[in-house]
């Protein structure tokens, strides 16, 4: 935490900004000639190194002031927007004019505002902070509170484009996540929801402490857009482009906006604080991973030491995996957890490959699994296998990727790994299941869905043929009968 993040109701303003103030206050001498003044009176009280700061401190508040002066019109489009100031019964279009009135007229206010930085400085000062008097204005300016500023300011300018470039259809999903230190999640959240609203994306996004998760599809321009106003704030300053994985779609492939704050940025149901993102395991490119692959691939059986294992759940996995590898056939990430717990000795002196759809789930996954000390080795593929078949389309994942949206699925080759639930022909394409209670999917083939096999099971379905006629009166459920007959944990055999 820096000395400046303290400041209470602080907003993060460029170097130019500040040094642009006019501070010229008519009541206030500075030389020490007339009489004492309110501020020399306040600089007299102050420390050596309090006082260093003044300047700053004088300036923050001054640059505080005239920012909460500040308006906006209410376009008709967005090349109409531009700002202005309001104070005292009068309309300001320019940024000098309102610094001259400001320093006229309300050189008090701003001295006040001073006093509280300065009070706010000491004290951080004295609570062991780091001294930040070596930095310049801008690298304390993006250490500030950010959640104090509104979230109009942290919004992209859509003054050179159409609303037509932002609804466009032909457009692209972006899935990306980045764990880190969030301080304010609901600030994040009200952001980002405003955010993904002007710029027309749809989609889900998770925050919490630890982070955020999302998915979010729209326009080219929009998502082109989205990723550079995320790259621009602290927050998130450890992110880059290739972060953002990419794929055909948009905001048709959601059918609507879901941001909310959470415990996890991936409901794994372990406490952050006790099994941290921090001891994640290590990275590996999608190069590395495939060499690594490869290496186990074309190992002897007594030589392998390898577990190449697959985070994701059963619906994933089925329709597309790595060859060879271990699929737990668990129906939630939450179940991953009690699954490495009762599976202990199986993972006991291995080297293990894990791997999900973005990487998310490896982070803390493998956290988890290094946490009970029983593997020799730990690795995580760096990106997923979205970033993996960007490189290796026709590599070893064989199948399509699931992804969580209208889409269902994506394909990087012609491979149809898993089969029709009835009649046991190749498919791969999920639909729900038709009972109105069951969320669950189903993989059923043309033929069989023409002929009216359209649930997850043969109980749903007659199920479902009982329910049709009163489908407002049921509640949905997540699992049918199906469901809770399989194993919820399944155990290796060693």
């Amino acid at each position: 935490m820096s000395l400046s993040s303290c400041c209470n109701g602080a907003e993060i303003f460029s170097c130019h900004e500040m040094d642009s103030c006019d501070l010229d206050f008519p009541d206030i001498d500075l030389n020490g000639s007339a009489a004492p003044t309110p501020e020399s009176t306040l600089k007299a009280g102050l420390d050596v190194n309090t006082r260093k700061k003044y300047m700053y401190a004088k300036k923050k508040a001054f640059a505080l002031f005239v920012k909460e002066l500040q308006t906006s019109t209410s376009p008709h489009t967005y090349q109409d927007i531009f700002i202005k100031w309001k104070c005292c019964g009068q309309d300001f279009r320019d940024l000098r004019t309102i610094h001259k009135h400001v320093a006229a007229q309300h050189a008090t206010e701003v001295l006040h505002q001073t006093q509280k930085i300065l009070e706010e400085l000491v004290i951080a000062a004295t609570s062991s902070l780091p001294c930040t008097d070596h930095l310049d204005i801008t690298d304390a300016s993006t250490e500030l509170c950010w959640s104090s500023q509104k979230i109009s300011d942290w919004l992209p300018d859509l003054k050179c484009y159409k609303i037509e470039d932002l609804k466009s259809e032909q457009g692209e999903v972006l899935l990306y996540y980045c764990y880190c230190d969030v301080c304010d999640p609901q600030w994040i959240c009200d952001w980002q929801r405003t955010l993904c609203n002007l710029l027309y994306l749809t989609g889900k996004i998770r925050i919490a402490s630890e982070g955020i998760n999302g998915t979010v599809g729209g326009s080219k321009v929009s998502t082109k857009l989205y990723i550079d106003t995320m790259l621009s704030h602290p927050v998130f300053k450890q992110m880059c482009l290739e972060d953002f994985k990419r794929s055909d779609g948009g905001a048709h492939c959601f059918p609507d906006l879901r941001v909310g704050v959470f415990h996890e940025i991936v409901p794994m149901g372990v406490d952050p604080q006790k099994v941290s993102y921090k001891e994640t395991a290590t990275h590996l490119t999608p190069e590395e991973f495939h060499e690594r692959v490869e290496q186990y691939l074309s190992a002897s059986q007594e030589e392998k030491d390898t577990i190449l294992l697959d985070c994701r759940n059963f619906y994933e996995s089925r329709i597309g995996q790595f060859q060879n590898c271990l699929a737990p056939d668990i129906r939630k990430f939450s179940y991953f957890p009690n699954y490495v717990d009762q599976n202990l000795e199986f993972f006991k002196d291995k080297t293990v490959l894990m791997y999900c759809t973005g990487g998310i789930r490896c982070e803390r996954g493998s956290a988890y699994l290094r946490s009970k000390a029983v593997c020799k080795e730990i690795y995580q593929l760096k990106g997923g296998i979205h970033k993996y078949l960007d490189q290796f389309p026709d590599g070893f994942f064989r199948g399509k990727l699931f992804v969580f949206d209208g889409r269902f699925t994506i394909s990087s080759n012609d491979d149809i790994i898993s089969t029709c639930r009835y009649c046991g022909t190749a498919w791969d394409k999920y639909k729900l299941c038709s009972t109105p209670q069951c969320c669950q999917l189903v993989l059923t083939c043309l033929k069989c869905h023409e002929g009216g096999l359209t649930a997850c099971c043969p109980t749903c379905q007659e199920k479902g043929l009982k329910t049709q006629t009163n489908f407002c009166q049921q509640q949905f459920k997540e699992e049918c009968e199906c469901t809770k007959m399989r194993p919820k944990i399944p155990i290796e055999k060693v």
